[in-house]
């Protein structure tokens, strides 16, 4: 058994015992209602971010590694030499080295006028500069803004707008997108206004664009854009100490409060409609130290980090998997003292191979899109007769969508992963199986295997849970209801939109202050928490929560539909994928191909339907099912969609 097993408690009844001693005591004292409360030990942390970096994080393991990133050279971001922990053949910091990196771009946004509550954007791939804004834009209580990638021009500058961004840093490029040239394109003024005095209409806030040219790709384009305003990343960066900007990011640090919000992460309800979450610095710091006790890390652990770094594991994995990056993955390792490695920008199967093998990583995050990615590279280049050492993996996250017990049972076999678990919360609370504040359940290594298949393991530490009815009444275990959750982990509410907080954060009759998730669980009488649907629902693609009536609005915009519906369908690779029912325009023969591509057009390409029927074809009804208030029956059509889809009728061949 693991060494850190006996920090693990079990909370049954509203009684905590350890669990060493419970296995004979829990036989009879099974949960007769859902709800449940986690221990109260240890004690919540109530330091900063930065705080807590500096006592505990650089006191206890300043010399032991911290960030290796494998496509960087070490002095990507110029400055004096580095240590680089012995190699020149990547970056590579130890957490003295890291800090040095920290509090130099600390310095350097405070000297390019970043104040207190200022939004910081950040669109980036998996990059040193983005691990080094997360601390640098907390200890100086900036507001980091993580932003999709994949999102288009409009979506991009609505979301700006929205939070009021006032200093955007992007990389020039992420697979087919070309973020300066986007914004350029869209946004005119940006081509005529001063470096730090952009005055662009469409974005009143917005002073800074910043570029960070990790690859070397911006210097090339720069002169064919011809855009005044942007600014080098390495020219903001002050290196020097004992300068004005150091005593003040000093008193700035010291001035901040655990309460302070440090992050914006962005969900959406029913409507599609986009809302920033509000995250603190206890929101992240705690949850973050709860989710490595889970997975037993310690120092010595050496975390592959795959997800993208944006919310909080394809739009290139969504704004879901930003928490995921940022809390289960970067602050979950580096407060435990663990390393972080990022085996590239983006996705690559091969360089996650690579990186486990050649940096001896004990741990693996990911989707199970991206573990079916990583297990198909490692049959292949074993197959070829490549010798791949993985005996070091043992544990990390599965996330996003159910794992399929074949998977996990691939993952233990083949990659090591022994101790992997899984979890579930909300970036109100991270959904991850994460949608609006961090993670409330999550499986241990020491949890039967079923459990960690089945479940999103037991209540965290400090958090309150419950299963309602629709009238709001605790259900008996095992009855499905509504997730509710509370405690240190619940945002501070919705950015500048109070009628959604109030929507979905109320306080009962004791004053508790609840999240309504919107999401159906079955608890069982050990506090075991299943996943059985979204009341919403959102559709969860590879990890990305797609909402169909997003979808929906788009194929209306298409004039040969007069409806249509939208619903998930099962699928081995992804989990789930989109599928739409439609109903033509009378005289009208639009092809499921025609679907597919209005939406590819008018969204994400992750959005377009997989699967295509059209009422009253293939054995269809000629309308779609609908209940006497005249709302479709998305229950009905999950049905029918999944007899459709094992008939191997209405799958669309992708151009």
């Amino acid at each position: 058994m693991h060494p850190r097993v006996n920090l693990g408690v079990c909370h049954t009844l509203g009684r905590t015992f350890t669990k060493r001693s419970t296995s004979k005591k829990l036989l009879n004292r099974f949960l007769t209602l859902s709800s449940v409360e986690g221990p109260l030990h240890p004690p919540l942390e109530t330091r900063t971010l930065s705080e807590y970096f500096t006592s505990e994080i650089l006191q206890r393991h300043g010399d032991r590694p911290a960030l290796i990133c494998r496509n960087e050279s070490p002095r990507v971001h110029g400055g004096p030499p580095t240590r680089n922990l012995g190699v020149n053949s990547r970056l590579a910091w130890d957490f003295q080295e890291f800090d040095r990196h920290n509090n130099a771009l600390a310095r350097g946004l405070l000297g390019m006028g970043v104040k207190k509550g200022d939004r910081v954007g950040v669109v980036m791939g998996n990059n040193s500069a983005y691990a080094m804004l997360q601390w640098a834009c907390a200890s100086i209580g900036a507001i980091l803004v993580t932003i999709n990638p994949a999102y288009r021009t409009h979506e991009l500058i609505e979301t700006l707008k929205m939070v009021g961004v006032k200093h955007l840093f992007v990389v020039p490029q992420i697979r087919t997108s070309s973020y300066v040239q986007m914004l350029a394109e869209a946004l005119p003024e940006l081509r005529n206004s001063s470096a730090g005095d952009i005055q662009e209409p469409a974005l009143p806030d917005l002073r800074n664009l910043i570029v960070v040219d990790n690859q070397g790709m911006f210097h090339k384009q720069l002169d064919k854009l011809q855009i005044k305003s942007t600014i080098d990343w390495r020219e903001i960066i002050i290196w020097r100490e004992g300068v004005q900007e150091q005593k003040l990011h000093r008193d700035i640090t010291k001035s901040l409060s655990k309460d302070d919000v440090i992050n914006l992460q962005f969900t959406s309800g029913t409507t599609g409609a986009p809302k920033a979450v509000s995250l603190t610095h206890s929101n992240l710091l705690n949850n973050a130290i709860s989710i490595g006790r889970c997975m037993y890390l310690t120092e010595k652990d050496v975390l592959c980090n795959v997800p993208p770094l944006f919310h909080c594991f394809d739009k290139y994995y969504s704004n879901l998997l930003a928490s995921t990056r940022l809390v289960l993955g970067n602050l979950a390792a580096w407060s435990h003292g663990a390393c972080i490695v990022y085996p590239s920008d983006i996705f690559d199967p091969k360089a996650i191979v690579d990186s486990v093998v050649s940096e001896k990583c004990t741990a693996l995050h990911g989707v199970p899109t991206h573990f079916l990615g990583v297990l198909a590279d490692v049959e292949k280049r074993q197959q070829a007769g490549e010798v791949l050492d993985m005996s070091q993996l043992r544990t990390g996250i599965a996330a996003g969508s159910p794992v399929p017990i074949e998977l996990m049972k691939s993952l233990i076999a083949k990659l090591n992963l022994v101790d992997l678990t899984n979890a579930y919360g909300m970036s109100k609370t991270f959904l991850l199986t994460l949608r609006d504040s961090p993670v409330s359940f999550q499986t241990t290594p020491a949890d039967p295997i079923i459990k960690r298949v089945e479940t999103v393991g037991k209540v965290q530490p400090h958090v309150k849970a419950k299963i309602i009815d629709l009238e709001g009444k605790v259900v008996p275990a095992g009855v499905p209801g509504e997730i509710c959750v509370a405690g240190y982990l619940l945002q501070k509410g919705y950015w500048e939109d109070e009628e959604h907080t109030r929507a979905v954060m109320k306080k009962d009759e004791e004053g508790t202050l609840w999240m309504f998730t919107g999401d159906e669980g079955i608890m069982d009488e050990e506090g075991y928490l299943q996943i059985v649907g979204r009341i919403k629902d959102i559709i969860i693609r590879g990890g990305e929560n797609l909402f169909p009536v997003q979808i929906e609005n788009a194929l209306l915009t298409q004039g040969s539909i007069r409806e249509a519906a939208v619903v998930s369908v099962p699928n081995h690779k992804y989990g789930e994928v989109v599928g739409a029912w439609i109903v033509r325009q009378p005289g009208t023969n639009i092809s499921r191909e025609a679907v597919r591509k209005s939406v590819v057009d008018a969204m994400n390409p992750q959005n377009a339907p997989a699967w295509v029927w059209f009422m009253g074809e293939d054995g269809a009804p000629e309308e779609l099912p609908k209940t006497a208030s005249g709302k479709v029956m998305k229950h009905v059509l999950r049905k029918w969609s999944k007899e459709m889809a094992n008939k191997l009728v209405g799958e669309v061949v992708r151009s």
